[in-house]
């Protein structure tokens, strides 16, 4: 006999918030995911203006990032998966920025 796993639906965020040192989003299940900034290289390196200037994007399930060009998911903060850009790419980004 076989069972089929009930589907759980993905929360999306509704907020974002980054201190000095957490990127803290409310989802509209009511939960807060807190990480450390640490985790997204490019938030770290962004001014405070650049981070405070994000928007929500498929539906809530991402936030993005323009002047930083990043894009956080929903799932990846769920699963406590942090930045897998490689130091390369990070080099290279920085290099563009004049930093």
């Amino acid at each position: 006999m076989g069972t089929s796993a009930n589907r759980v639906p993905q929360p999306g965020a509704v907020r974002a918030r980054i201190s000095r040192d957490q990127l803290s989003v409310d989802l509209d299940d009511g939960r807060t995911i807190t990480v450390p900034l640490a985790w997204f290289p490019r938030l770290v390196r962004g001014t405070e203006a650049e981070r405070n200037d994000w928007r929500l994007i498929a539906g809530g399930h991402g936030i993005h990032w323009e002047s930083l060009d990043e894009d956080i998911s929903v799932e990846g903060l769920l699963a406590g998966i942090p930045s897998g850009e490689s130091e390369a790419s990070l080099t290279s980004w920085l290099t563009g920025r004049g930093k």
